[in-house]
């Protein structure tokens, strides 16, 4: 039974990731690339490393899996964020189709407080 979890969530993850590596070649603009890395590429990740944990239980790669998956969770977010929120205050424009700047308004503010 532990097999048949640990294929199904091998390809979960590979497909995932998959998509979030199609995402990063086809979308517009460094934030919608941005986020299909962050969104799939995390999910994917996760769950190969959750595969590992239903495959050797809580032995060494099972625990490493284990502390793996909160770690990742919380550093790619903010990493993301970060990233996101750096690019935004570089100047790189917002794709022509964007429908919502919410970053517009901050912005204004902080560099009105500079």
């Amino acid at each position: 039974m532990s097999d048949i979890i640990f294929y199904l969530l091998i390809g979960t993850g590979i497909l995932f990731d998959l998509f979030g590596c199609i995402g990063l070649l086809r979308l517009p603009d460094v934030y919608n690339r941005l986020q299909s890395a962050t969104k799939c590429v995390t999910l994917g990740t996760c769950c190969i490393a959750a595969s590992l944990l239903a495959r050797y239980g809580l032995a060494d790669y099972g625990l490493k899996a284990l502390l793996i998956i909160p770690l990742l969770f919380f550093t790619s977010t903010v990493a993301a964020h970060a990233l996101a929120r750096g690019s935004y205050k570089a100047g790189f424009p917002l794709w022509k189709n964007s429908v919502k700047d919410d970053y517009h308004d901050v912005r204004s503010i902080e560099e009105g407080k500079e």
